[in-house]
């Protein structure tokens, strides 16, 4: 009579050897793996149930899958600190982050996004993804929305553009004369979508939060909102909050 691993489906024995790998430190941590074609000679299978052991490892936090570039053995996350203070910049999270940005000028507002900016569904935005790292590592995903009717046809129209590139959106308005006065945070749970996922190098379906931000003028005008999208298991929220000294 066959064994239990002979009846199991040709992905799980191919999971069970890449896990014995990676238990054994015959693949290590950051290493990447060979392509599936690679890997499906090797165990006489085809590349899609590679990708389905490699999908199954993923969920497992074994392994992790980085767009464009392949999928890795994960290492260990330690939970750091990401620190929110009033003098915040994009991400908080000191000198070891950086990020990349791409802009796209005249994009509609979806319905959402116009509401929290005061402007109607559909009006012209210029909207900035931003993927953040530290360490390297994939460590949040912002998209940030800022209403051309504010910045269009002036030279901070671009957020990572112009002379004041990736100055902040508190510096970049100041130059049009308008005082960013106070910006609003709401934070709740969700859960990671596939792009989403892809970009972050977590599975589909991990716990994140999600912090909507909205910057305001002072005389009350939403000028930038944002959606920063963090994975739950890799970061604290920590709030700074200074209290005005008693009268």
């Amino acid at each position: 009579m066959a064994d239990g691993s002979s009846r199991a489906a040709p992905y799980l024995r191919v999971a069970a050897a890449f896990r014995a790998r990676i238990t054994d430190g015959t693949w290590t941590h950051g290493e990447r793996l060979p392509s599936r074609g690679e890997l499906g000679s090797e165990f006489g299978v085809g590349e899609n149930v590679v990708r389905r052991a490699q999908e199954l490892l993923i969920t497992e936090r074994l392994l992790e899958g980085r767009a464009g570039s392949g999928t890795y053995v994960r290492a260990p996350y330690q939970r750091r600190t990401m620190l929110r203070t009033p003098a915040t910049s994009m991400a908080g999270l000191g000198a070891d982050g950086t990020y990349e940005a791409d802009s796209i000028a005249k994009v509609p507002a979806p319905p959402d996004i116009g509401k929290r900016l005061a402007e109607e569904p559909g009006a012209l935005c210029v909207r900035t993804v931003y993927e953040v790292f530290v360490d390297r590592q994939p460590a949040l995903l912002c998209t940030s929305w800022e209403p051309m009717a504010i910045t269009g046809g002036t030279v901070i129209v671009l957020p990572e553009g112009g002379p004041l590139a990736g100055r902040g959106v508190a510096a970049r308005m100041a130059h049009l004369g308008i005082t960013v006065e106070r910006a609003v945070e709401t934070l709740r749970p969700v859960h990671v979508e596939r792009d989403q996922a892809q970009l972050l190098g977590v599975p589909a379906g991990t716990l994140a939060t999600l912090i909507q931000r909205t910057h305001y003028s002072t005389d009350g005008r939403p000028v930038e909102t944002a959606d920063l999208l963090i994975p739950a298991d890799r970061w604290h929220i920590t709030y700074d909050i200074p209290v005005p000294p008693a009268t």
